[in-house]
């Protein structure tokens, strides 16, 4: 069935059961009274399955018409669960009306979307989200944003340029466990900052270099590359094939991903650098080791890297064979600590976690959960909770940290510039090319 037929299709089969047809919220403009914010899908693997999903379709007022993948299977589960949600919320037999789409651009150009929801491997973020801000098509984009600061930055340009709603997909800001410590933070409940220490979750064994394999059936392996080099298949590089539960492969190879160092630090040094206040700015020291294991999977394990601000305030991360995740904010007067995921706090002065925040104070006990705020910021035309400037001034301390740990010695970052001083080797590395334009 062609493209054009299938949406006319669609269009009287949700007028049959009842279900309004899919029309792009400008149509009616902001006051419209739907106010329907239409979201196509770009990536259906585990995170959009265990999260991006299920609360996307929970927003009230948002139609889900579009998922895509490079994955048939993927794409076809996607659907399901799309059109199982909407055949048991509208109380209707067989709702069809979400279509399946093997090509990214077909999304970012179909007119009927309203915004997007990118949930791709890590290196297709930047690709993707450039295109879409071209097209003036709002978006939300999975941590980690970026895979350099360079492209970071050319994503926050092209945004603003562009004028779209976009934000960065992390939930820390929105899970109370985890912003409470920001509010004590900035209210001065611990006294001055002083020190941040971040621990990270370890990483499995690495997998050695594997045989190549053919290229499974229903897989558009070369789409899957994109901007990527090209390199045989083999499934250790990709994701497991026909489930979507486990933790993708790619995740610890450095060409598509940064390891826990980016996949955990999009969080916690989002979180830090919000309780620093410094949000739009960054450190301007950073040093570090880690290990580079000589395999398959090849991001950075196993390290410590130390972060020193311009008002003094000190910040470690740390990963071993053992740890866990956890961020701690040491004061002058006391120290706050979140464990783990949607985490337990504690702290040497345990009074001050029941304080609720005076007149004034900053309070973020009512903050939009990450899905509700990116489709009011689209509805309303308004900054969301976690803007694509911001998320890109997260990402670029794991860069940088990261950078250190390859070239290993102290290195002087400028912020404002977001250059290296003095250090032609590391500013080197701020790039990562997009090396193959065909899917562009």
């Amino acid at each position: 069935m062609k493209r054009r037929d299938f949406l006319k299709n669609t269009a009287l089969t949700s007028a049959a059961i009842g279900i309004p047809s899919i029309v792009p919220s400008s149509v009616f403009g902001k006051n419209a009274p739907s106010n329907r914010v239409t979201v196509g899908f770009i990536g259906t693997g585990r995170q959009v399955f265990a999260s991006n999903l299920p609360q996307m379709l929970a927003v009230e007022g948002v139609q889900v018409t579009t998922v895509c993948d490079v994955d048939t299977w993927r794409q076809t589960e996607a659907q399901k669960f799309v059109n199982e949600f909407y055949t048991k919320k509208n109380g209707v037999n067989a709702y069809k009306g979400c279509q399946t789409v093997g090509d990214y651009r077909d999304v970012i150009n179909d007119k009927k979307i309203d915004a997007l929801m990118i949930s791709t491997p890590d290196h297709w973020h930047i690709p993707m989200g450039l295109l879409a801000a071209k097209a003036k098509k709002h978006f939300a984009i999975e941590k980690p944003l970026s895979l350099s600061v360079q492209q970071g930055r050319q994503l926050a340009d092209a945004v603003k340029k562009y004028g779209v709603i976009a934000r960065t997909d992390s939930e820390f800001r929105s899970v109370r466990n985890q912003n409470i410590a920001v509010e004590l933070v900035r209210n001065g409940y611990l006294g001055d900052l002083k020190r941040i220490e971040i621990t990270f979750p370890s990483d499995p064994t690495p997998v050695a270099t594997q045989a190549d394999m053919p290229v499974p059936t229903g897989l558009n392996y070369d789409m899957w590359l994109g901007p990527a080099p090209f390199v045989p298949y083999t499934q250790m590089r990709v994701h497991d094939l026909n489930q979507t539960n486990k933790r993708p492969n790619w995740m610890r190879i450095d060409t598509y991903a940064q390891g826990m160092i980016s996949n955990w630090g999009a969080h916690y040094f989002d979180m830090a650098q919000w309780a620093n206040n410094s949000e739009h700015s960054g450190p301007v020291e950073v040093e570090g080791s880690g290990v580079f294991p000589k395999s398959l999977w090849n991001s950075m394990i196993n390290f410590k890297v130390q972060y020193t601000y311009a008002n003094g305030v000190e910040m470690t991360c740390e990963q071993s064979p053992t740890s866990t995740p956890s961020i701690t904010y040491f004061g002058s007067k006391e120290w706050v600590k979140i464990d783990g995921y949607p985490g337990k706090a504690t702290s040497s002065n345990p009074a001050i976690l029941d304080l609720k925040p005076k007149k004034g104070e900053m309070d973020l006990s009512g903050v939009l959960w990450d899905k509700n705020d990116f489709i009011q910021g689209v509805r309303n035309q308004q900054e969301t909770l976690i803007p694509i400037e911001v998320g890109h001034r997260g990402i670029t301390i794991s860069q940088i940290g990261l950078i250190a740990c390859q070239i290993g010695e102290k290195l002087i970052w400028q912020p404002e510039k977001e250059l290296f001083a003095g250090n032609n080797a590391a500013n080197a590395l701020l790039a990562a090319p997009i090396l193959r334009d065909k899917w562009l």
